[in-house]
């Protein structure tokens, strides 16, 4: 997918339409960054007088049909204003092979 270098865009920083220059950086797991449900699937394990209400009774996800590795990987944009040199991500990342500025 081709992108151009810089994007006229809102920054949140400036409240205002600047110019931004985009960089792509390597997709975090996204287990790394979440942690509360991490916690509530632990003490739901835990038989606090309820049992574990059917989460781990389901099969193992391999057995699922529409399983399996993606072919592509969600792009991890980063956006950085040109009047305040300030950064931030995008929340959603686009499905792509390679991502190629121009």
């Amino acid at each position: 997918m081709k992108m151009p270098k810089v994007i006229r865009k809102y920054c949140p920083h400036c409240k205002t339409h600047t110019e931004q220059k985009v960089a792509q950086n390597k997709k975090k797991a996204p287990s790394s960054m979440t942690y509360g449900s991490k916690v509530r699937a632990r003490k739901r394990g835990r038989a606090r007088g309820r049992g574990n209400m059917g989460r781990y009774s389901k099969p193992a996800i391999s057995k699922f049909k529409m399983t399996g590795k993606k072919l592509t990987k969600k792009t991890d944009l980063r956006y950085e204003c040109k009047t305040c040199k300030k950064s931030w991500i995008v929340g959603h990342g686009i499905r792509a092979k390679k991502v190629e500025f121009i």
